[in-house]
Order: structure tokens, then C-alpha cells, then sequence
């Protein structure tokens, strides 16, 4: 089953479970939003609205609020010595659909708890740990200082022979 519903001045096709990112809506993470104007909704038959379908609905669970990566917008007047530079991010919302309702059926799921993560799981007595904290930084480095060469002296710069003439003086 899927629909096209309307929102920020956009239409969007979803099914369930789609991950979605429109613009920011209100809504913490975790919450269900629910968006009333759907145009269109599919299946095994498609009901087409006009404008709208009554009583159909999408519920969604916001993931997440956050902000796009910049926009730089740099204005140059040629020969005129004028320049503008400003930068703009653009806020999105992040949303899982999680139900498409007709007949004026209200939202049944809940949002999902996010899962937490555990710890890594501490390494077995006598193995030996390949992470970054089994060695310390310390030796890591003498080591690496040991097994170089030892490079030659860097040659003294000679001076040039001609600087006098170079300079204009007269001998």
C-alpha cells in the first residue's frame, strides 16, 4: 500500500517503514506526526482525491531534527568592487513511516524505543587485546623512531660568487 500526501509546499510517495526527510516539522524525536492532507492512496485499488481523500491519514515517527550542509551564496558585481557572501543550512526532519489509515482511523503504533548500545564486551584472561588502548602511545612511537635510519646532516648553503657583481660594486 502506498500514498502521496502534501507537506511544506511538496508531495511525497511513501509506503510503510519508507525513511523520509522533509522539510522540519514540529515534533521531538520519538514522536508520532501525522500528516491529514493525502491525495492519493494505493493498493489494490487507487482512490484519488479531490484535492484530498477524507478520513485518510500518515502517521510517521520523527527520527531525527537536524540541519543540511551549507549553501554559500556569493554575489559579485565586476568592476564595482562589491561582493556578498552568506551561508544558509537548511533545517530537515527526518521521519519513518510508520502507517498509512483510511476511514478516519487514528494512528494504533507507538513509537518504537530507540535501542540502546551496550558496551563492548570486556576481552577474554591471557588474550591478547589488538586495540588501540592495549599498547601505549609512548612506545608506539620510540618504536617507530627506532627503526628509522639516521639521516645525514643537512649541507651548509654556499654563498654565490658573483653577489658583488650582482649588486653593482666595483672591485
Amino acid at each position: 500500500m502506498f500514498a502521496v500526501f502534501k507537506t511544506g509546499g511538496k508531495q511525497y510517495r511513501v509506503a510503510a517503514e519508507d525513511v523520509l526527510k522533509i522539510d522540519k516539522v514540529k515534533g521531538e524525536p520519538g514522536e508520532i506526526v501525522e500528516f491529514g492532507e493525502v491525495l492519493v492512496v494505493g493498493g489494490d485499488s487507487v482512490t484519488l482525491g479531490a484535492p484530498t481523500i477524507a478520513g485518510a491519514m500518515v502517521a510517521a515517527e520523527v527520527l531525527e531534527q537536524a540541519r543540511g550542509s551549507k549553501i554559500i551564496a556569493f554575489k559579485k558585481r565586476r568592476r564595482k568592487n562589491s561582493r556578498r557572501k552568506i551561508g544558509h543550512r537548511q533545517e530537515f526532519t527526518l521521519l519513518r513511516i510508520t502507517e498509512i489509515l483510511t476511514d478516519g482511523n487514528k494512528p494504533t503504533k507507538q513509537a518504537q524505543p530507540r535501542p540502546k548500545r551496550a558496551p563492548a564486551p570486556a576481552a577474554a584472561d591471557g588474550a591478547v587485546e589488538t586495540s588501540r588502548e592495549a599498547a601505549p602511545q609512548s612506545r608506539k612511537s620510540t618504536a617507530k623512531k627506532a627503526e628509522k635510519p639516521k639521516s645525514k646532516a643537512p649541507a651548509k648553503a654556499k654563498k654565490p660568487a658573483a653577489r658583488d657583481a650582482k649588486k653593482g660594486k666595483k672591485k
